[in-house]
């Protein structure tokens, strides 16, 4: 969403907003708690909260306490002071609907490096044992639910009385505004991204971090580390590893360009990523599966190929753009369309869509190798319990949406071109399917 004027939907989505306001919350709870204390059983879950009803729940969700915010204030600090003192090459983003050029400081492998070496090294050196995250993970998810909340009605206060700049805007309703967001670039000052925080270095920090967590809870709880967590821990290193060495890549899709700072956006970052995208290690702390040597390396080597798949469709449009088209495409000059299109200023641009390489197997072919990687580091769990396999579908039903509202997007921006385009690349995710 990159104006204001995009943001009216139906009924049916109002709703819809509503629902995910009130659900996330408590699933997030209730999906620590299945994972920690019942075994990883949804039935056993289920059970518990039909005897017990709305008790049950009460009784299930835990306390923030002062450990807790502890925890969450030194870490979001600690990111904080590296995104605005680590030297960083100057960035421009595409330019905003209403003309702006976001300026950004790529730091982030940098921030990523001294995050994980410092993380190990307080472990290493006894000052800081990270299975205390652990113990205390459901009240520091209890205290993120609250205080990103929080976070999110100060974004829209901030959208309502000092945007910081003119892409920003209401729809004229309190619930839409607070889900999709007033701003699409907040900043705090000239230089703290908002976006930028949340996303990248709060959500996006977060899922190396738990997952180192995991491993060390479970090698103090049992002595040794299962192969099927280091395999698992080894292919989210991986992934989060290249998205930080392709981070200013990413100020260029969706999540940065288009969608809005709100609930959808900044409280997903803050509260979903850390809790779902890590549920398989989750999972694994008390569930340790023996892979055996062969497997872990099957496993282990189809999910790189699938992160190296998925890095190479984001390099390939990327050096494309960057060349203005003038670059090799699997060893050919690329296929391309010149798109024009008129800003709200009323300028006429110009874009060139890319239609051959990865990307011209599927105009979001990109998210194929992504669900594929998720599911190679989810596997390792096996199939004892359905519930590891919930950030897999999730993340199934959050791409599929995206490349349907980035289609969307597209085709009201380009209008006869997009068409053109659609034409030459029929399939939106999947060759030959869909």
């Amino acid at each position: 969403m990159g104006d204001s004027k995009t943001v009216h939907s139906p009924l049916l989505t109002y709703f819809s907003m509503l629902s995910l306001l009130s659900l996330c919350p408590p699933f997030v709870i209730l999906l620590w708690y299945t994972m920690v204390h019942a075994d990883g059983s949804v039935l056993q879950t289920w059970g518990y909260l039909r005897e017990n009803g709305l008790q049950g729940f009460v009784n299930i969700w835990p306390k923030p306490t002062a450990i807790a915010w502890k925890m969450i204030f030194c870490y979001g600090a600690f990111e904080a002071a590296l995104q605005l003192l680590l030297p960083g090459k100057r960035v421009e983003g595409p330019i905003s609907p209403a003309g702006n050029i976001p300026v950004y400081k790529a730091n982030g492998m940098a921030a990523y490096g001294v995050t994980l070496i410092t993380y190990i090294g307080l472990w290493w050196f006894g000052i800081f044992n990270p299975s205390i995250v652990y113990d205390h993970l459901g009240e520091i998810y209890s205290a993120l639910v609250v205080g990103s909340f929080i976070f999110c009605i100060f974004l829209y206060i901030k959208g309502h009385i000092a945007p910081s700049s003119a892409d920003s805007g209401s729809c004229g309703n309190l619930i839409i505004d607070f889900y999709w967001g007033m701003e699409l670039y907040p900043r705090i000052g000239k230089n703290f991204d908002i976006k930028v925080f949340t996303n990248c270095r709060f959500g996006m920090m977060s899922w190396a971090v738990l997952p180192l967590t995991y491993c060390i809870k479970q090698y103090e709880t049992y002595g040794e580390v299962a192969d099927s967590m280091l395999v698992s821990t080894a292919l989210t290193l991986i992934y989060v590893t290249k998205f930080f060495w392709w981070e200013a890549g990413y100020w260029n899709t969706m999540d940065i360009a288009h969608d809005r700072a709100g609930f959808y956006i900044c409280w997903g970052c803050l509260v979903w990523v850390p809790s779902i995208y890590t549920s398989p290690g989750m999972y694994l702390v008390n569930h340790p599966v023996n892979l055996g040597a062969k497997l872990a390396v099957y496993i282990l080597v189809a999910g790189i190929l699938c992160i190296y798949i998925n890095y190479d469709c984001d390099r390939q449009r990327q050096e494309f753009r960057r060349t203005s088209g003038k670059c090799l495409v699997w060893g050919k000059a690329p296929s391309k369309i010149v798109a024009s299109y008129t800003t709200e200023k009323g300028e006429t641009k110009t874009s060139l869509l890319l239609t051959s390489g990865w990307w011209g197997l599927a105009r979001h072919f990109h998210y194929v190798p992504e669900i594929s990687a998720a599911f190679f580091w989810t596997v390792p769990a096996l199939f004892s319990h359905f519930l590891p396999y919930f950030y897999v579908i999730f993340l199934i039903i959050l791409l599929f949406d995206r490349a349907k509202r980035d289609d969307d997007r597209c085709k009201s921006k380009y209008g006869k071109y997009w068409k053109l385009y659609c034409e030459k690349v029929p399939y939106r995710v999947i060759p030959g399917i869909y």
